[in-house]
């Protein structure tokens, strides 16, 4: 039996996690909220390692409101650099390997060809300065360790862009989408199905790995497909960013080359209009 912790249960990954336990019975689950298991307090985070002979951790735990994090400057390093830097240090402890879940936004947006992970970091605000800040702690505690980096991430569950649309959809007749954002969107329960198969895999391949669904599209193009599947009658305008002024500034161009965890790991990716049609039809089924 494999001992799995997941901390963050109920952020959109770790609820993924929680609905794809039952399939997977060689692993023995423990789920934590951010309340039950503050992963910036070394005690607790002790605490947890302790009582339990955990094998991996899956640290879901993140602050990722991207506009906030320009003020909350503080929190949002606490969570997203000191929190992972506290964990590396209990699963060195503990002999436990870590999988982590970073960020495109470590990544300024400049290139014109999918991020490979060896590719120079620069990233334009906190949260991805803050995660950045993570990832580089991990790097310096760890040796059996998988961050896995990845972008626009959507669900059934939490807030996120899918669900934002629906709604904007049914309360106006008229949205402005930006469409100068090149990105591909993530599925969350496609990416909590592949850091299981990496744990399933009992791979060695440590690391550093990119994964978001197949396909690179504009938000603008993600809120039409959206609007296609709902059969939403809202008139939909391509906007640039300047039109969009936000506190934090996002990349222009943050596409993943998946091509490492796919070759190295055997995890096969999705189409991201494939998994967007699923979670469409899973959420007309929760309105049922």
């Amino acid at each position: 039996m494999i001992r799995v912790l997941v901390t963050a249960k109920n952020g959109q990954l770790g609820q993924c996690f929680q609905n794809l336990a039952p399939q997977y019975a060689d692993i023995e689950f423990v789920f934590k909220t951010s309340s039950e298991l503050d992963i910036t307090n070394k005690a607790k985070i002790e605490g947890a390692f302790g009582s339990h002979s955990f094998d991996y951790c899956i640290n879901c735990a993140a602050y990722t409101a991207v506009d906030k994090a320009e003020e909350a400057i503080e929190l949002a390093d606490k969570v997203n650099h000191i929190g992972a830097k506290l964990l590396a240090e209990s699963c060195k402890k503990f002999n436990v390997t870590l999988i982590h879940v970073s960020t495109d936004f470590v990544f300024d947006g400049k290139a014109t060809v999918p991020y490979l992970e060896g590719d120079i970091t620069n990233p334009l605000g906190v949260y991805g300065k803050t995660k950045l800040k993570g990832e580089q702690a991990i790097l310096k505690t760890l040796k059996h360790y998988f961050i896995i980096r990845t972008s626009w991430l959507y669900s059934e569950y939490g807030n996120n862009f899918l669900k934002t649309m629906l709604r904007l959809a049914e309360q106006r007749d008229e949205l402005g989408v930006v469409g100068d954002q090149v990105g591909g969107p993530t599925y969350a329960k496609d990416l909590a199905e592949a850091i299981l198969q990496i744990i399933e895999l009992k791979t060695t391949h440590y690391g550093i790995y990119h994964y978001s669904n197949e396909g690179e599209i504009s938000w603008y193009e993600f809120a039409k497909e959206i609007f296609r599947l709902s059969g939403s009658s809202v008139k939909l305008n391509k906007i640039e960013t300047k039109d969009y002024p936000t506190p934090a500034i996002r990349p222009k161009y943050s596409i993943l080359n998946t091509d490492k965890i796919s070759r190295l790991l055997s995890i096969k990716i999705p189409n991201w209009k494939v998994s967007l049609e699923k979670v469409y039809s899973n959420l007309l089924k929760q309105k049922v």
